[in-house]
């Protein structure tokens, strides 16, 4: 299938570094359909050999395993080209045009990796220039839009350009072989699903947490904050994988409109229940890796006094009646005392325990990242105790030993994914638009009062406040039972 991929934004850091390392490790694997050309549009006057020369010394940063040798790039180099574009010309656009059409390729894959404000002109301009018939297809990276105002906006203009189907909304951890196998663990195994409601599961806890700080990037940060930048996308879309309905078939709608049916009932959010159930951080100096760091306000490009959150953690529940009074706890920061991405399915202990120790329950984690598997925690008898003292013990499954050839990365599937015309793994526009629906009353609440605003020291799991959140309900972290 000739295919022609172009990326918006061709010289910025997204591209170099996550989406082109991507598309040669699917070359590198062979599963790149032949006859594939990928540009690269910037604003920057370069050759196509420049553009490969910097894409080159750039991927020298990356992982040395996934780096390519010469003879390698050479070979994938050969798909590389640039255009200078400015994204406010129709001329340039209609140049873009011209140049697609050279060869009319079977599909053409438009990728917006520029700031999101810059959507509704680029879409517009594709319009005018005819590049929006059925065989173009739109990915759209996040944050798309910066409230439900903004990101209604952005979905009104890409609708009166492309058709849904043409959309792809993207949001990388659906790409994480882990979160995909959460579909085939809830329904493709007997095990698990006539337990996975709320008379077996007594909470979920979903933790994303980065050790590392803001970086050179605070003034994109303090614009964003941790609730814009992973809770409204990530968390909640890992949310909806955990407590959808099983959906009628695989088909990307029937799979999206579960996913939505979790968001519309999630609990609401009044100004006593954000107060109550919603923590927010912001990270002092401290320790990681034994090394002294400081402070989010000492950072770089930090304005003096912020009170933009580097942590929040929510407590939240599903409305329905598969998951009535189960809590859902969702918790993300930087700063935090280890880079961690999981999922904790906490099931309720046995109702009468005959043995020592056995009131403790079974717990399931669904490791997302540093590692990638799944580790079933259960009880069993101490070899020494006759079988009256249980302990645990786990069942452990490291999905890079069970499936020993090298695994597909999350950007690397989501652009097959794109370039194939999948749509099961990205975000649908009204999925979107209920996500940010539902933490608006946060962020209204807390642009209005600035006082509830906790710190926590860098290197540890975030301020105190948080254990009480899941304490409050007989329960605690993962790391603190």
């Amino acid at each position: 299938m000739a295919f022609d991929l172009v990326f918006f934004g061709g010289t910025g850091d997204l591209t170099w570094r996550k989406l082109m390392p991507a598309l040669f490790q699917a070359f590198r694997h062979g599963k790149l359909p032949p006859g594939g050309r990928i540009l690269a549009v910037a604003r920057d006057d370069r050759t196509d050999e420049q553009y490969r020369a910097f894409i080159q010394e750039r991927f020298s940063e990356v992982d040395s395993s996934k780096r390519p040798s010469d003879e390698e790039f050479a070979q994938f180099a050969a798909l590389l080209h640039y255009r200078r574009m400015d994204l406010s010309q129709p001329t340039d656009y209609q140049g873009l045009k011209a140049w697609l059409d050279e060869r009319g390729a079977e599909t053409v894959v438009l990728y917006l990796a520029t700031s999101p404000h810059l959507f509704p002109v680029i879409c517009e301009q594709l319009g005018a220039a005819g590049l929006n018939d059925s065989k173009v297809r739109v990915v759209l990276e996040k944050p798309l839009g910066h409230d439900l105002a903004s990101a209604k906006e952005i979905n009104r203009v890409v609708r009166s350009v492309f058709r849904e189907e043409q959309a792809f909304r993207i949001d990388h951890y659906l790409g994480k072989p882990s979160v995909q196998n959460l579909m085939a663990l809830r329904f493709g195994n007997a095990l698990f699903e006539p337990l996975w409601r709320r008379e077996s599961i007594a909470n979920i806890q979903i933790t994303l947490a980065e050790g590392l700080g803001v970086g050179t990037r605070g003034d994109f940060y303090d614009r964003t904050g941790a609730l814009r930048d992973m809770i409204q996308n990530h968390a909640l879309q890992l949310l909806t994988m955990i407590a959808m309905e099983p959906p009628s078939s695989s088909d990307a709608d029937a799979i999206r409109d579960e996913k939505l049916k979790v968001l519309k009932s999630l609990k609401p959010f009044t100004a006593t229940h954000i107060s109550r159930d919603v923590v927010r951080g912001q990270y002092r100096a401290g320790t990681v890796d034994g090394k002294a760091v400081p402070g989010y306000l000492e950072e770089v490009k930090v304005p003096a006094g912020s009170a933009c959150e580097t942590f929040v953690a929510i407590r939240t529940e599903v409305q329905n009646w598969r998951w009535a009074g189960v809590p859902f706890y969702l918790r993300t920061g930087k700063r935090l005392a280890a880079r961690d991405a999981q999922i904790v399915v906490n099931f309720r202990p046995v109702p009468h325990p005959i043995f020592a120790g056995g009131s403790r329950a079974n717990k399931l984690i669904i490791k997302l990242q540093p590692e990638d598997g799944l580790e079933l925690q259960l009880l069993a008898a101490k070899g020494n105790s006759h079988g009256e003292s249980l302990t645990t013990v786990s069942l452990d499954l490291d999905f890079d030993k069970a499936f020993p050839s090298e695994r597909v990365g999350a950007y690397e599937r989501l652009l097959l994914d794109a370039i194939a015309g999948r749509l099961n793994l990205f975000v649908r526009s009204d999925e979107q638009e209920q996500a940010w629906r539902w933490v608006e009353p946060i962020l209204d609440a807390w642009a209005q009062d600035s006082g509830d605003l906790k710190t926590y020291a860098a290197g540890s799991w975030g301020p105190p406040a948080a254990s009480a959140l899941v304490a409050r309900d007989g329960f605690a972290w993962a790391e603190e039972e």
